[in-house]
């Protein structure tokens, strides 16, 4: 079973967001409880979530909502443009540099600053300098202006000029072997479930619930690389390159259960939310994310 607050994260993601990104804690307990988590497991991560700073809560009569703080708007945005966008990005031959020395009596912010650069796409290049070649501009100035460390790092946007090839410093950077390895066990996993869903929804044997759940296990897999695969432009990365197979089995299987997993969550939803938050463009079928 997946850990709860990841989980939560998922469904606020892929959901949520597209509704107002607020929700009653019981409507989001009956969500989760088709994945096994009980209500104090719930509980407990939502709490967990509003101390690291992506929730906040408010009370209408008796019941609590909890909806995104801006720091967690921000942070599913960013996700959900990651994972929605099928194809590798062109290159404009740049490279993004940044180089820090902060002092050891500040090693607990150098270690979250690393999870947070690893979580954006860089690569760690040597000790204290990661690149990227995505123009990652804006979300250095937020992590520079959330751990204060101005007086500690330096930021460049600079051209390679040899002597080895761009394509080295990715290898040098990434373990782009690994990361490929990874795509194709996806691939393996998935490739089998669709075939064998697609039989059952065209024989009407899956419930809205059933796709509801499918859709959800799906995203969250799939996000798992986020964590992992640095977004590469297509110049830099491998001619055969299995996350670009992955990308197209995820949404040919995205869409296979959108419409009935959205069902589902909206039957769940409209008893103690409103429904009038949606957004109006929003249709789980035509992602305005999925971006060929």
């Amino acid at each position: 079973m997946s850990n709860t607050q990841s989980m939560i994260f998922t469904i606020y993601g892929d959901y949520i967001r597209h509704y107002g990104n607020k929700i009653w804690i019981g409507s989001l307990i009956r969500l989760l409880k088709e994945f096994g988590h009980n209500e104090q497991s719930v509980r407990v991560a939502v709490s967990r979530m509003m101390k690291q700073g992506w929730l906040e809560s408010e009370k209408k009569g008796n019941k609590s909502y909890y909806f995104l703080t801006e720091r967690g708007e921000a942070r599913m945005e960013e996700a959900a443009i990651r994972i929605f966008k099928l194809m590798p990005n062109d290159w404009d031959g740049k490279w993004r540099m940044l180089m820090y020395t902060i002092p050891e009596e500040k090693r607990q912010i150098r270690d979250e600053l690393r999870k947070e650069l690893l979580w954006s796409g860089f690569g760690s290049f040597s000790n204290g300098c990661w690149i990227s070649p995505n123009n990652l501009e804006k979300e250095v100035q937020f992590l520079i202006k959330k751990y204060e460390i101005q007086t500690y790092v330096d930021f460049f946007v600079s051209e390679y000029k040899g002597p080895q090839a761009n394509r080295e410093l990715v290898e040098k950077s990434w373990p782009l072997q690994e990361i490929d390895g990874k795509y194709k066990e996806f691939i393996s996993t998935y490739s089998e479930q669709y075939i064998v869903h697609q039989s059952m929804i065209n024989d009407g044997r899956m419930t809205d619930a059933e796709c509801f759940v499918e859709r959800t296990n799906l995203v969250h897999e799939y996000r798992k690389f986020l964590f992992t695969d640095p977004g590469l432009p297509k110049e830099l990365l491998p001619e055969i390159w299995s996350g670009n197979h992955a990308a197209l089995l995820f949404e040919q299987y995205y869409k296979l259960l959108a419409q009935s997993a959205s069902k589902f969550f909206e039957e769940v939803f409209q008893e103690d939310n409103d429904m009038r938050r949606k957004d109006k463009g929003y249709d789980a079928d035509d992602h305005p994310l999925l971006m060929d």
